[in-house]
């Protein structure tokens, strides 16, 4: 594994050329011990470099953005309470002049040689961390290899959005710590960029020379402005087929069938396609996305892999909280695609806690304040399903479905057998006509007759019925927003011969 760059070479990497400028002043004093002394005008020699940070404005794609970039050659980038300093003046300069603000953290922890004065520092850059992010404004954090100690416990892991080294070791406690502590070797999988990735703690993976290009994307989403709402000159104008429930759940099960990446590679402007537990074989998309031209925070299902369905897992459960998390604190709004066979069934499925984390997403969704628009985009078996559908509004794709089993599931319980699945599909009003019909889905996208046999203009429909329903969201006062979902939510499941 190797050493990360300089702070100066990654600088010099990701800004545009000649846009940067240094915030760093000298420091004052000296400490009092000789031999730390000594070590502190080694670093500052070997390195050409004053500290083990360096911040200062850059701009990225033109636009500007605060900068705090470690160097690991000065002490291992460790944290001292100068450094600590440092770092919080660049936050708090970030906040007062509302700059988004990118971490580049690489840092064995804290400064040993200054103890607990240097330990209790992390309170003072997480509280400015906080305060930045409290004022709505972007952080990212990028974590190189290493990343340890009290920094990735505190500001390194902070980012709304944190990305990390390939490769890069990311953990709290050192290797040699541990080796002495337990007596035994600690295996670098544990600490290792791309398994913390898989179990959804860092968002990206991305190479040093791929970073520039990412987090331009990244801050064009997390930073523009929406645009006003699309041409009123909709393309759903075509009468929406109500197709036979049965026919319906056939035409989802098609493997050529639009699923959530392929809408967001056909309809984004802006896209930039954030890792998942699991990985590339993952049943869950994260995405930030402008769409037209209204920025959003995306996390959707993927229900199929080659011919294999995907099943949707706790740890799915756990980053769909996560990016809902990051959706409120940006205060862009969440889009929500359903579309899976369903919550995974087995043993370690039930002791990872799949059915508790179903019920966190759903009060997580129901209680977000930023703007939620849910997508029943095929498939919407189960929980697994549920967890995703708390919205102010939902579109559906005319051969979408709901229901708490497969049609077959739903037989096995009723018939003791699969063959009446047809039958109890009719049946269970689970089509997208019959779910508007009780409350659930708002506006049913036309399919003509079905999305895989036209993939492009279904795409174009949805996309369109996407930016024009968030570009109503995000202008729609909060407390008329919140009080609506509050009615809506309470009214689902009611029939329309009810009161």
């Amino acid at each position: 594994m190797s050493v990360s760059l300089t702070a100066h070479q990654l600088i010099g990497l990701l800004v545009d050329p000649g846009g940067y400028r240094s915030w760093d002043e000298p420091g004052t004093g000296e400490p009092v011990d000789p031999g730390y002394r000594a070590s502190l005008a080694r670093a500052r020699e070997r390195t050409g470099v004053d500290e083990a940070v360096l911040t200062g404005l850059g701009r990225i794609g033109g636009e500007p953005v605060a900068l705090v970039a470690s160097e690991f050659g000065f002490l291992g980038g460790s944290i001292g309470v100068a450094t600590a300093e440092r770092i919080t003046r660049a936050v708090e300069r970030a906040t007062a002049e509302r700059l988004p603000l990118v971490a580049l953290p690489v840092s064995g922890g804290t400064r040993m040689q200054e103890g607990s004065a240097a330990f209790l520092c992390m309170l003072r850059i997480t509280a400015a961390v906080q305060a930045h992010r409290a004022a709505g404004l972007p952080y990212v954090t990028y974590l190189r290899n290493p990343t340890m100690g009290g920094v990735f416990a505190s500001w390194g892991t902070l980012g709304q959005l944190v990305l990390a080294e390939p490769g890069a070791r990311l953990g709290f406690l050192g290797p040699r710590v541990y080796e002495e502590l337990r007596g035994v070797s600690l295996s670098p999988e544990v600490q290792r960029a791309e398994t913390l990735a898989e179990r959804g703690l860092v968002d990206a993976v991305v190479a040093p020379e791929e970073l520039r290009e990412v987090l331009r994307r990244a801050l064009s989403v997390l930073t523009r402005q929406p645009l006003p709402a699309p041409s009123p000159a909709s393309p759903l104008t075509e009468p929406a087929e109500r197709p036979d429930a049965w026919q319906a759940v056939l035409r989802t099960r098609r493997p050529d069938r639009p699923g959530t990446r392929e809408l967001l590679r056909r309809t984004t402007e802006e896209l930039v396609l954030l890792d998942s537990p699991g990985g590339r074989d993952g049943a869950l998309v994260r995405a930030l996305a402008v769409l037209g031209g209204q920025p959003a925070v995306v996390v959707g299902q993927e229900r199929r892999a080659g011919t294999r369905e995907r099943p949707f897992t706790a740890a799915d459960l756990r980053a769909v909280r996560r990016t809902a998390r990051l959706a409120e604190q940006l205060g862009l709004p969440l889009v929500t695609v359903v579309d899976t066979a369903g919550a995974e069934l087995s043993a370690q499925a039930e002791l990872d806690g799949v059915a508790v984390e179903i019920a966190h997403c759903l009060t997580t969704l129901l209680s977000l304040r930023t703007p939620v628009l849910a997508v029943l985009l095929g498939q919407g078996s189960g929980g697994g399903a549920l967890a995703l559908l708390p919205a102010d509004h939902v579109l559906a794709a005319a051969n979408a479905w709901l229901a708490p089993l497969p049609p077959e599931g739903a037989s096995a319980i009723v018939h003791r057998d699969g063959t009446h699945a047809p039958d109890l599909a009719r049946s269970q009003g689970i089509t997208a006509h019959d779910l508007a019909a009780v409350g659930l889905v708002d506006t049913v996208i036309p399919e003509l007759p079905d999305a895989a046999d036209e993939p492009a203009p279904f795409c174009a429909r949805l996309g369109h019925a996407i930016a024009t329903t968030l570009a109503t969201l995000t202008t729609t006062p909060e407390p008329t927003r919140l009080t609506a979902r509050t009615t809506r939510h309470r009214r689902l499941g009611d029939t329309l011969d009810l009161p």
